[in-house]
């Protein structure tokens, strides 16, 4: 019987999603995203959140979607404290005590798409830091395939193509790290 060994787990690309309704705060956020991770070398078009009514009491509506993907690669161990940070970033986007933008951050690998939240469920696995990791996404056969619990607006098929742009990035980024 072979032992399983551990290994050091691969760097992984950053992704931090973020919705909103104002579009003049893209700009400002997207400026204070990359003061805390650097530089972004994806930026998705528009994409459509119009999946569920759950964020307009809070946010109103309509609201669009952004996706950035950050050209330094991150362990994935730093992903409860990424959250922790863009937490304090939704906290800085307050009107009347209403948030103004949801950050969603997690990490892409060739594998999988994980994001980050604050909230457990069956499927989550507890980070530290009071933060859960969210399997959302597989890569299997090619293309990245939603599991039961995939959120609609990961599992849409402009959010998939983004994704597999960042994929892409990703795969080319570990070869020139470990060339």
């Amino acid at each position: 019987m072979i032992m399983s060994r551990p290994q050091t787990p691969k760097p992984a690309k950053l992704v931090i999603g973020f919705f909103l309704r104002e579009k003049d705060l893209v700009v400002p956020v997207v400026k204070a995203l990359t003061e805390k991770f650097g530089p972004v070398d994806i930026v998705s078009p528009r994409l459509p959140f119009n999946f569920t009514t759950y964020y307009e009491p809070e946010m109103g509506k309509p609201l669009f979607r952004r996706m950035l993907a950050f050209e330094r690669l991150i362990k994935q161990s730093a992903l409860s404290e990424i959250k922790r940070i863009t937490n304090d970033l939704e906290l800085a986007y307050l009107k009347n005590g209403k948030r103004m933008v949801n950050l969603d951050p997690g990490y892409l690998l060739r594998e999988r798409f994980v994001l980050a939240t604050g909230k457990n469920y069956s499927h989550r696995i507890y980070i530290g830091q009071r933060i859960y990791a969210d399997l959302t996404l597989i890569y299997t056969k090619g293309r990245f395939m939603k599991l039961p619990w995939t959120y609609p607006d990961y599992a849409e098929q402009n959010m998939l193509i983004n994704l597999e742009r960042v994929r892409n990035k990703y795969v080319i980024d570990l070869k020139q790290t470990y060339a």
